[in-house]
């Protein structure tokens, strides 16, 4: 039987690999197969918004639902860590939350070597991805695939909490991804005329007809093949059977901060001892791999309401039914709703030359990624350290490619991770008691008011902080000469042909905010590299604390 042979092999349908499916195959030409483990995005709690919960908080068909090693710093508990399967990715199980993080973020990147990647060079590519309701604008695109609307908040939660805000004494902005990010205001989501719009729908399902584009789902990759120094295909499983197909061209890794290490670690490419202790054998020695995993850890505190409904009189007894055939039939109701539709980006001390905090405002009151359930309207007020100093690692629990990875987040080694989450926490209680508030506002039922000194937040803390979701970091990028560097500036493989990572994992250090919109970004910059075409020249728009400093 003749070999299957490729232009590109692309593993991971997520949001990376979405983006790269569709811009490599535009000419109709470059032939490219897809390969998924998971299966098409075919659930109703995909499409409809509020089926976010159900997803984030169970394992099955759309979530590979891994779980952390037991974490020193957090009494030893075993973490939660949803990750998207399928079609779609992480893009068709999250909050539907649009941010780019801070452009200091980018900037930093490029002043540890990494040419191409400052804030006036990714802008550009944002904005291509980027279709903004209502019109672009020097921050925005107007023409791109991913539709990102503007959260109406108009439920009164939203809009008292961001008043509460500035009564407290801090900024307000109308658009975290325009020229300030710091103060309260509404999220941009990317939802489109009441349907998530994933990676999935803004750039696979369009591909899907040109005859030069190939997928594969249910596809569990096993490895990266390897001729000497190049690599030259991957093997997978499907429906029991293995399977090799070839790439002239490259192989693009794109299965996320927590699979592409483990595959790259599958293939015998990794730090030598590591892979030694879980029996497999030495290809290509890269000790970075795995290493300098990073994620924004959450604290979520909760309040009863008073006087108003939130998500749980929305989906309570027989309300559940008629959300949901209201939405299946009509597309109206609160099916179309995330529940997430405003926040913040805070400092939690005034020298910083950037937020450090951000917080999500749920109209619910969520526990433990949604998989406890508290019967009474309420809401939740997540705050989330945005640039940990903890470094974790992802490896491997063995040799069985069926195996899970294994995760130690290492979440708040650091000092500043503890104080920073911390001071947060009294921050949100700042807020959320000023009087925009009061007449909404009930008993606070999570940590509780018996909750108050500092040891005593921190001992909290450690019961009940979990992931919000944003690993990254596990390959990369870094100059030559690095010896922690995975890839190079191009998301070339350091010392291999034919070989690039293209997801969050690539990411030195985390953006200030969700991962999702920067990960499209970093894999439509990939597009041009890996197809040879000029970048774009930098976008000059400003930004406030740019601004400032002129």
């Amino acid at each position: 039987m003749a070999a299957e042979r490729w232009d590109y092999v692309i593993i991971g349908a997520g949001s990376a690999g979405c983006v790269l499916a569709n811009r490599l195959t535009a000419d109709g030409k470059t032939r490219v197969l897809l390969l998924e483990a998971g299966g098409q995005d075919k659930s109703l709690l995909i499409h409809m918004p509020a089926g976010v919960g159900s997803l984030i908080s169970a394992k099955g068909d759309y979530n590979w639902g891994f779980w952390t090693e037991p974490e020193p710093h957090l009494d030893d508990r075993r973490l939660w860590w949803p990750r998207g399967k399928g079609w779609g990715g992480s893009s068709s199980i999250n909050g539907m939350i649009y941010i780019r993080g801070h452009a200091r973020d980018y900037d930093l990147w490029r002043q540890m070597g990494l040419q191409g990647w400052g804030y006036a060079d990714v802008l550009p590519y944002f904005k291509r991805s980027e279709a903004l309701e209502g019109g672009g604008d020097d921050w925005h695109g107007s023409q791109g695939p991913l539709h990102v609307s503007k959260a109406p908040a108009a439920h009164p939660i939203y809009s008292r909490f961001m008043a509460a805000g500035v009564e407290a004494g801090y900024k307000s902005t109308t658009d975290f991804n325009g020229f300030q990010q710091e103060g309260f205001g509404p999220y941009q989501l990317t939802i489109r005329d009441g349907r998530r719009w994933s990676a999935a729908a803004a750039y696979l399902r369009p591909a899907l007809k040109r005859p030069n584009l190939s997928t594969v789902t249910g596809a569990r990759t096993t490895r990266i093949l390897l001729d000497g120094s190049r690599a030259s295909g991957v093997e997978f499983v499907e429906g029991g059977q293995t399977r090799q197909v070839f790439a002239d061209a490259e192989v693009l890794l794109c299965a996320g901060a927590v699979q592409s290490p483990q595959i790259l670690q599958l293939s015998g490419i990794g730090d030598p001892d590591q892979l030694q202790s879980a029996g497999v054998e030495t290809r290509h020695a890269l000790k970075g791999v795995g290493a300098n995993l990073q994620d924004h850890l959450d604290a979520s505190l909760c309040w009863e309401t008073v006087g108003v409904r939130t998500a749980y009189s929305y989906s309570a007894g027989i309300n559940q039914l008629f959300t949901g055939l209201n939405y299946m039939l009509f597309g109206r109701g609160h099916g179309r709703e995330n529940f997430l539709e405003s926040g913040a980006f805070l400092k939690s001390r005034p020298d910083l030359d950037r937020p450090d905090l951000q917080l999500h405002l749920v109209l619910a009151i969520m526990q433990d990624h949604g998989k406890k359930s508290v019967a009474k309207d309420g809401f939740t007020v997540h705050v989330c350290q945005l640039r940990p100093e903890s470094r974790g690692r992802v490896g491997l629990r063995s040799a069985d490619p069926f195996d899970d990875p294994a995760i130690f987040a290492n979440y708040l080694a650091a000092e500043e991770d503890r104080r920073a989450l911390r001071e947060g926490v009294k921050m949100v209680r700042d807020v959320v008691g000023r009087p925009a508030l009061a007449s909404l506002r009930g008993v606070e039922l999570i940590p509780g008011p018996s909750v108050a000194s500092d040891a005593e937040i921190d001992a909290w803390i450690r019961t009940a902080a979990e992931t919000i979701y944003h690993p990254v970091g596990t390959c990369r990028m870094g100059v030559a000469g690095d010896p922690g560097a995975v890839v190079d500036a191009e998301l070339r493989l350091m010392g291999l042909q034919g070989l690039r990572v293209v997801d969050a994992s690539v990411m030195p250090t985390l953006v200030g905010g969700n991962t999702n919109a920067p990960t499209m970004m970093i894999a439509e910059k990939a597009a041009d590299m890996i197809l040879g075409r000029a970048a774009p020249g930098p976008d000059p728009a400003p930004f406030a604390e740019q601004a400032e400093a002129a």
